[in-house]
């Protein structure tokens, strides 16, 4: 079995979006998240986006560390 080690940069390479580290903090000051609010619920993802962390949080993929990550982070803006 292969073991990945994603960071933040490969995550948003992976969502499609702009992945250097100016880009990513514009993301994440430009689209917080509401209490309560599930990361998969919000309005910015795009069909695919949400599918993927939909996917990849229900598989317990190797993505899981940074879809959470990215989820603090927004919620911390």
């Amino acid at each position: 079995m292969e073991v990945f080690t994603h960071n933040l940069e490969s995550l948003f390479q992976q969502l499609g979006l702009p992945s250097d580290g100016e880009a990513i903090s514009s993301f994440i000051a430009n689209h917080p998240l509401t209490e309560g609010q599930a990361l998969t619920s919000a309005e910015f993802w795009s069909v695919s986006q949400r599918q993927f962390l939909e996917e990849a949080q229900l598989q317990d993929a190797d993505w899981t560390e940074q879809i959470d990550t990215l989820d603090t982070l927004l919620r911390k803006s």
